[in-house]
């Protein structure tokens, strides 16, 4: 892979903001483009985000460029790092040496020189800068083979303790195997299965291993990586009740958007769905938003019923709606990775779910009907009525709920 220094410039200055970045640079400490996004640019893609390094204070830099693209700035001290969200985000971080107290806790930083920055990242092919600043600008640094690894196609770690020390890598390489159609080297694959069997994700906290997780399930080629997890029996290592079964995975995440579900949130229950009560407290513990948490728990248990029950019969429409209306949308994406009858939850999600009354309670209690359950039951099956086409208006509606609640009482 050769590429020219003139030619990296270009590239350089052809990324979202660059045009109005690079000047203001120019007066601060020295600076460089690091990360995903020098990989990114060497193979000729566009970066996702931008990561920026700095010699110096990164909470100056990111003030001075945050005032050029008027952006605003959240600052991170204990790390030395400052993000500007925006399209694309930049994190402008300094440079720095990391050290492990114990495996799998958080690093402690201290400000150092690029070549030590550098050394503390994951993987070679993430382990390069490009500068960014006067003569230095286009200039490529690359201390640990990161362009060798790019054209072997290769995820390799950067000394033997790697995966000890942050064993989130562990799932990070995953996710890079998968993205770029790369493989661990031979020696880092021996090294992952060492780490895996010798429990070093149980040193991290659920949180971090959440988040991981979930950018993995985010993935398009999320089953090559749900592959490679229960081949390394990452799975089990996670959680003996988890099974990774690549296919369930991928189509859960590829019909999630038919369904409105979300797509990592359909994986993660996919992935629990063989043992969901036995998963409940790992759930918990994965830094998951309430809901969220609760929407993959819920997905979990009912998408293989919800599966089984609609291959087992046509349902009609309040049936339908009776077995659907209140599970989660990751529920049906489950439920149709299972093979569940595509037409009818589609139909459910696209037509049959907006459908609502044009009466209420207070129709109801106006016409003299108490509170109470029979008024709630009496509307429920008013609503029932009009899914299966036997209720037309607004009248008929009041009319049926009005003999249903006297019978009701």
């Amino acid at each position: 892979m050769a590429v020219t220094s003139s030619h990296l410039r270009e590239r350089v200055r052809r990324l979202p903001a660059m045009e109005q970045l690079l000047p203001g640079l120019q007066e601060l400490s020295p600076s460089y483009l690091v990360g995903g996004a020098v990989r990114d640019l060497l193979r000729g893609m566009r970066p996702r985000d931008i990561d920026i390094a700095v010699e110096g204070s990164a909470s100056a830099t990111a003030q001075a460029i945050a005032e050029r693209l008027a952006r605003a700035v959240r600052e991170h001290g204990r790390f030395g790092t400052a993000v500007l969200p925006g399209e694309p985000d930049l994190t402008v971080a300094m440079t720095r040496r990391e050290t492990y107290d114990r495996p799998g806790a958080l690093p402690r930083v201290e400000a150092a020189s690029l070549d030590d920055d550098l050394a503390r990242r994951d993987f070679g092919i993430n382990a390069m800068a490009i500068g960014l600043r006067g003569e230095d600008f286009g200039h490529l640094y690359d201390p640990h083979g990161g362009v060798a690894d790019l054209d072997a196609g290769a995820v390799r770690i950067l000394h033997e303790a790697s995966f000890v020390d942050d064993p989130t890598r562990l799932l990070r390489a995953l996710r890079y195997e998968a993205r770029l159609g790369f493989a661990m080297e031979p020696d880092t694959e021996r090294l992952a299965l060492a780490a895996t069997e010798g429990g070093a994700l149980d040193t991290v906290s659920g949180s971090r291993v959440g988040h991981e997780l979930l950018l993995i399930l985010d993935e398009s080629q999320v089953g090559r990586a749900v592959q490679r997890m229960r081949g390394l029996d990452l799975d089990h290592a996670l959680h003996p009740g988890l099974e990774a079964d690549p296919a369930l995975v991928a189509d859960a995440a590829v019909v999630s958007e038919e369904v409105g579900a979300r797509r990592s949130l359909s994986g993660l229950a996919a992935l629990c769905c063989a043992a969901p009560r036995e998963l409940d407290l790992w759930l918990a513990d994965l830094g998951l938003r309430a809901e969220e948490r609760d929407a993959v728990a819920r997905a979990a248990r009912v998408g293989p019923r919800i599966a089984a029950e609609l291959r087992e019969r046509e349902h009609t429409p309040s049936e339908l709606a009776r077995l659907l209306r209140r599970e989660p949308r990751e529920a049906l994406a489950l439920a149709l990775a299972m093979r569940a009858p595509a037409d009818a939850i589609l139909r459910w999600v696209i037509e049959l779910s907006g459908v609502g009354l044009e009466i209420g309670g207070d129709d109801l209690m106006a016409a003299g009907v108490p509170q109470g359950p029979a008024l709630g039951r009496a509307l429920e099956e008013t609503l029932a009525r009009k899914l299966d086409g036997l209720v037309d208006g607004r009248e008929d509606e009041l009319r049926i709920a009005l003999e249903l609640a006297g019978a009701g009482r």
